[in-house]
């Protein structure tokens, strides 16, 4: 395959209120033609919409998911996140809130350099059977930016008030 040309990582985007911003590039690859591209469905929206691809691989038309079952739903494409930034895998709320459907490892993360197929990995947290079909917005998709770290192994680490005071040290109020 071929490096990215600059002109194909950063595209100018129009904003609601007319004025305009340098955008990082998702460069998608459809694997299944009827695959739903990611999709911001409103002009302030954080998160892309991610729909399932069905059926796909051993999934027919659609896919139930059983109470407390996971199952790894395709999306029929692949996409190339841009280096610097990654893509994190988030619960759309409506589902979350009215029938219990979540991810297993919210946020998830792609890595800028992970270039197979999209999955979403989905867990049915109610006491009832959930039923995802072709084209159902199943996940939300938020590009961010990633600061790497360089690591330093140190003898002693510099004092705080909190010191090693872990889960639950700092209360509920």
């Amino acid at each position: 395959m071929y490096p990215p040309l600059p002109s194909e990582l950063s595209a100018e985007i129009k904003l609601p209120n007319g004025g305009r911003v340098n955008a990082a590039v998702l460069r998608v690859k459809r694997l299944d033609d009827r695959a739903i591209l990611p999709e911001y469905k409103s002009a302030q929206a954080a998160g892309l919409d991610l729909a399932a691809c069905l059926p796909r691989h051993e999934f027919g038309e659609e896919v139930t998911i059983e109470p407390f079952e996971i199952v790894k739903v395709p999306l029929g494409y692949a996409c190339a996140i841009p280096i610097g930034f990654e893509g994190q895998v988030r619960p759309r709320s409506g589902l979350s809130t009215k029938h219990g459907i979540s991810l297993p490892n919210a946020p998830g993360t792609i890595d800028s350099d992970y270039r197979g197929e999209m999955f979403i990995a989905l867990i049915n947290l109610s006491k009832e059977p959930y039923t995802i079909r072709h084209g159902d917005r199943i996940a939300q998709l938020v590009i961010a930016p990633v600061a790497h770290a360089a690591i330093r192994e140190v003898r002693e680490l510099d004092y705080t008030a909190r010191g090693d005071r872990g889960f639950g040290s700092t209360g509920v109020r």
